[in-house]
């Protein structure tokens, strides 16, 4: 099913390590709005979605955000490279280290690991081409948090292509939900119009 190619979709390649940093942006990897949720989605809802076309668009979503976890877990791992016991204990990472090390390990910026209650996969197209729309805004709005917080370029550059993917995956699924309202208006109006010829109506 999937071709793999052993890099990351955008470079990562941060210089100086941050673990206060890295606990925040956790939260895009296994936080309640983050890639893990937004990969398991959409790679779930495309069962049961109506057309080829929108199967085919949950399908790349899904797994671009597959890459995207990649890409957090790489920031994440940099920003917590070679750390010094001092630096664990003044940047609020001890708790965390704890019970990982440095170990990437999916958790929101609060510490609660990731469920699967963080998403849902409801087999109505329109229930959940809704959600997936309110999903890509809540974790724009994420990444838009994570870049007031953000000053390093190294990290920055990465977040802000994230953050732009999100605005392309909303765009796509708002043409997915119009195609599929258009799909169900018309088997609608056939259902309640049986007589109605069709022929005629594309003539």
């Amino acid at each position: 099913m999937f071709n793999y190619e052993k890099r990351l979709q955008y470079p990562v390649n941060i210089k100086n390590p941050n673990p206060a940093l890295a606990k925040v942006i956790m939260s895009q990897l296994g936080g309640p709005d983050g890639e893990a949720g937004a990969a398991l989605r959409y790679l779930s809802q495309r069962y049961s979605a109506p057309s080829r076309e929108v199967q085919a668009m949950l399908t790349d979503i899904g797994t671009e955000e597959l890459s995207h976890m990649e890409m957090v877990s790489a920031i994440i791992y940099q920003l917590t490279r070679n750390l010094t016991p001092k630096q664990i204990k003044e940047q609020g990472f001890d708790a965390y280290f704890v019970d990982h090390t440095t170990g990437i390990y999916p958790v929101s910026a609060a510490g609660v690991p990731f469920t699967a209650a963080y998403f849902q996969s409801l087999g109505d197209p329109i229930a959940d081409l809704n959600e997936d729309l309110a999903a890509e805004q809540k974790a724009r709005l994420t990444y838009d948090n994570i870049l007031r917080l953000v000053d390093d370029p190294d990290v920055r550059e990465p977040i802000k292509f994230l953050r732009e993917r999100e605005i392309v995956h909303y765009q796509r699924f708002g043409e997915s939900l119009r195609l599929v309202t258009d799909m169900l208006d018309e088997r609608n109006f056939y259902a309640f119009n049986p007589s109605f010829d069709k022929v005629k109506k594309k003539k």
